[in-house]
C-alpha cells in the first residue's frame, strides 16, 4: 500500500491556512484529499469550561493526537491537506516525529503582521493579540519546502502556486532536513 501525501500549512492564526486548504480540494485533481484542522479536533471536546491545568493537558493531548491522526491517515493511503500552527517547539519535534518526512510538501503560510491583526479583528472569532503572540513563533525553525504570502496573494492563487510546486517539490525535504537537524541537537 502507497502512504498518502501530506500538505502541511504552517502559520498563525488567521494567516489564510484554512481558506488555502479549501481550494486546495477544489484545485488538486489527482485522487481524493481530506482537510484535516487540529482546530476541528478541538471543536470535538467537551464544553464545559476547564481549570487551567486540566485545559493545558487536554490542548497538549488533542494536539499530539492530532498528529498520530495524521499519521495513520496517511498510512492508509490518503492524501491530506494539513492545516496548523506550530507555536511551540515541541509540536513540530513531535510531527517530526511521527510523519514520514518524505511524504511532507512543508508550506509556509505568511502574512504580513498588520494583516493577520486586520484579519483577526474582522473575524471576532480568535483572542484579540494571537496572531502577534504567534508571529515570531510559527516560523522560527526556518526551514520550507514551499513558502506563500497570504497578503499578496489571495486563497485561490496560494492553492494553485502549491499544485504548481507539488510536481517539483525536492526529494530532500524540509521535513527530512529538520528531522536530521533536530536528531543533531541536544533535546531542551
Amino acid at each position: 500500500m502507497t502512504r498518502g501525501r501530506i500538505i502541511f500549512l504552517n502559520g498563525t492564526s488567521s494567516s489564510g491556512k484554512s481558506s488555502i486548504a479549501r481550494e486546495l480540494l477544489d484545485v488538486l485533481d489527482d485522487g481524493v484529499h481530506f482537510h484535516l484542522a487540529v482546530d476541528a479536533f478541538g471543536a470535538m471536546r467537551t464544553k464545559r469550561e476547564l481549570e487551567p491545568d486540566e485545559l493545558d493537558a487536554a490542548l497538549r493531548c488533542t494536539r499530539e493526537g492530532f498528529h498520530r491522526s495524521v499519521a495513520a491517515m496517511a498510512e492508509v493511503g490518503n492524501d491530506l491537506v494539513v492545516d496548523y500552527v506550530l507555536s511551540e517547539p515541541w509540536r513540530l519535534r513531535d510531527c517530526l516525529a511521527v510523519l514520514h518526512p518524505e511524504d511532507v510538501v512543508f508550506v509556509g503560510v505568511h502574512c504580513p503582521l498588520e494583516e493577520l491583526e486586520r484579519r483577526e479583528r474582522s473575524r471576532g472569532d480568535r483572542p484579540a493579540g494571537l496572531a502577534a503572540l504567534q508571529f515570531g513563533l510559527v516560523h522560527r525553525h526556518g526551514d520550507y519546502d514551499l513558502e506563500i504570502d497570504t497578503g499578496a496573494l489571495d486563497p485561490r492563487a496560494c492553492a494553485e502556486r502549491i499544485k504548481a510546486f507539488l510536481p517539483r517539490r525536492p526529494t530532500l525535504t524540509a521535513f527530512t532536513r529538520l528531522r536530521r537537524r533536530y536528531a543533531a541537537e541536544p533535546t531542551r
